[in-house]
């Protein structure tokens, strides 16, 4: 699973990456990326770090579970291919819920990929 440096814990972070952040959608899942940057402009050097939100429109208690955990491990897989300094924010779609593994991971990894190309 990811580490705590991984993971967007703050209200605050998420809203800042939904609203700043470039969007990349499919159909089973909006990705938003953002690229941290200090006071002073320059870009911050921290790990990568992965957020999600699955709604309760996605399913009930044990389906929304169960999509979070899958998007987790994709992130995980994702680390080393996305550069360090970037947030990125996956918004679940209610089709996630239907959504096989290898549809999932590819869903995910495009948008993540064209989501730090928009905000490189």
């Amino acid at each position: 699973m990811l580490a705590r440096a991984n993971r967007i814990v703050r209200g605050d972070d998420y809203r800042s990456v939904v609203r700043r952040g470039r969007r990349s959608a499919t159909a089973h899942a909006v990705v938003s990326v953002v690229r941290r940057t200090t006071d002073d402009g320059t870009v911050d050097p921290g790990p990568t770090r992965f957020g999600f939100i699955v709604a309760k429109t996605v399913g009930n208690a044990v389906t929304r579970n169960l999509v979070r955990r899958r998007l987790k491990a994709i992130a995980h897989g994702l680390l080393p291919d996305v550069p360090v300094g970037y947030d990125v924010v996956v918004r679940a779609l209610p089709a996630a819920a239907q959504a096989g593994w290898p549809t999932l991971l590819e869903d995910v990894s495009r948008s993540c990929a064209r989501g730090v190309e928009k905000a490189a």
